[in-house]
């Protein structure tokens, strides 16, 4: 059964840092993008960032210069390494796959069909 997880969440105060990693089991990462998103209180989800196959990727301009994604397809694993961190980074942030679609990846959750259950990161003092 092809199952994502996410961890690394946790309370962090502004400034600091933390890393997100999307461990995949029951398949093999090396043929699927993903993609993080991230949901503050509300029905909206936020595209962050997305990495492609060939390890290309693209970062929400909120983020960018601040986090950054990469694979490690040994591990099976994607990380989100976020510095840095601001009150408004704070949200519940996802991981999600799609098997090796056309074109650079999207943060657009409707092209996604996996999901994992999300690590909750507050940033507070």
């Amino acid at each position: 059964q092809r199952r994502i997880a996410e961890s690394g969440g946790g309370l962090v105060q502004p400034g600091g840092s933390l890393r997100l990693s999307c461990v995949a089991s029951g398949f093999s990462l090396d043929d699927y993008v993903i993609g993080w998103f991230r949901q503050a209180p509300g029905p909206e989800r936020e595209g962050i960032s997305c990495i492609s196959i060939d390890g290309t990727f693209n970062v929400a301009d909120s983020v960018k210069g601040r986090f950054t994604i990469s694979r490690d397809n040994a591990m099976n694993t994607v990380y989100l390494q976020m510095r840095d961190l601001k009150p408004e980074d704070t949200g519940r942030y996802y991981c999600a796959s799609v098997y090796d679609p056309p074109g650079e990846c999207k943060t657009t959750a409707g092209w996604y069909d996996k999901w994992g259950q999300g690590t909750q990161v507050t940033v507070s003092s």
